[in-house]
């Protein structure tokens, strides 16, 4: 495509920097380049203190995530009181379990849960007391 105005006619040259040769490395930091960068980093945190809608962002922020950590708690306790509400279920169906396995054990002769030595109390090992709390949770589940 042909050019048309104020130098026309000349070729296009190059740009290039004046001054130092090519021994300085690009992107190296010095002392002054590291000033500057401390500097306007400076000057941004002084902007951003002063600006109004930097204080709104962050009020939203916190209540972001008061909000979540509500929300978290509340979960957790949710979940505790499923488990635990699980774990009764499951102690109250294996103490029928073992109940009634020990109930079909027992016979038509009775009473005694095992047959062994009787101790100084006239119980045998595998026999609980009725004023014990398990008997009385075996008594009410049945």
């Amino acid at each position: 495509m042909a050019r048309s105005g104020h130098g026309a006619d000349e070729s296009p040259a190059a740009i290039t920097a004046q001054g130092r040769s090519g021994s300085a490395r690009p992107g190296a930091a010095g002392r002054g380049n590291r000033l500057t960068l401390a500097l306007v980093g400076l000057g941004l945190v002084g902007h951003m203190m002063r600006s109004r809608r930097f204080y709104q962002r962050v009020t939203v922020a916190v209540i972001a995530v008061g909000a979540l950590r509500g929300i978290g708690q509340d979960n957790r306790a949710s979940a505790m009181a499923r488990l635990s509400a699980w774990n009764k279920r499951e102690m109250q169906r294996l103490e029928r379990k073992a109940d009634g396995a020990f109930g079909a054990a027992e016979g038509p002769g009775g009473g005694q849960r095992c047959q062994g030595r009787r101790g100084a109390d006239g119980m045998t090992e595998g026999q609980l007391p009725r004023s014990s709390p398990k008997a009385a949770r075996l008594r009410s589940v049945t």
